[in-house]
């Protein structure tokens, strides 16, 4: 964990036991954005909240004053980037999916992954990345979004969920189980990766109100990646 912006000096890198694979430091540079720590260089309407259900997205939309609706973009379709639905911002963001030996992505609240969650694996070689800007009069994909990724520990994420079903306001919490809870997280940890390396703008947070952290690997970005 990561302690609150309160003008400290940011920790060094560290792993996290919760976030498998991941090398994280805290950002350096942080302003304070509604209430909450943002890197420096993040404009409000730049943000996508994602990340596995009950993370916290839509609480952190309504702490941002976002936009209210949840979106829905499918990762193996080139050209997501420039879909209608990342217009209004911030919004939470759902992701469609690829997996191995299945034609169609699929959200991680999708029946379809729920029934064979055990035996399903992602398949990161599907997935579109827009291209780095060539020219002066070309859209900066990469930078015209800050993903945020609301990864919270999988413990914490199962007890708010077990909170949340007994209200019944999510149909996806008919039925919660921690190890498939622990799969999302990694998964959702793979794609904040491929971001990165990618050279997108991206970020974890396992609480709406600590310092954002980043990757320490410094991205390759892809210049073979469609426009």
């Amino acid at each position: 964990m990561v302690d609150d912006c309160n003008g400290s000096k940011p920790s060094t890198s560290r792993r996290i036991t919760s976030l498998p694979g991941l090398l994280l430091k805290p950002a350096t540079e942080v302003r304070i954005l509604r209430h909450t720590p943002v890197a420096h260089s993040v404009r409000f309407n730049q943000i996508l909240v994602t990340g596995p259900p009950g993370a916290g997205k839509s609480t952190f939309i309504r702490h941002l004053g976002g936009w209210p609706e949840e979106g829905y973009i499918d990762l193996t379709q080139r050209g997501w980037w420039r879909a209608e639905t990342l217009a209004l911002r911030p919004r939470e963001i759902h992701l469609g999916l690829p997996f191995v030996g299945c034609p169609q992505a699929m959200a991680l609240f999708d029946d379809a992954w729920l029934c064979h969650s055990k035996t399903l694996l992602l398949d990161l070689a599907r997935i579109q990345l827009p291209a780095p800007k060539r020219h002066l009069l070309a859209v900066d994909w990469l930078g015209r979004f800050v993903f945020e990724f609301m990864l919270p520990p999988p413990e914490r994420i199962y007890a708010d969920r077990c909170i949340r079903a007994r209200e019944g306001t999510h149909p996806v919490d008919e039925r919660i189980d921690l190890e498939q809870i622990r799969t999302q997280v990694a998964i959702y940890c793979a794609v904040f990766a491929l971001f990165h390396r990618h050279g997108m703008q991206v970020y974890v947070r396992q609480r709406i109100k600590d310092r954002p952290l980043r990757l320490c690997d410094p991205p390759i970005g892809n210049q073979d990646a469609p426009a």
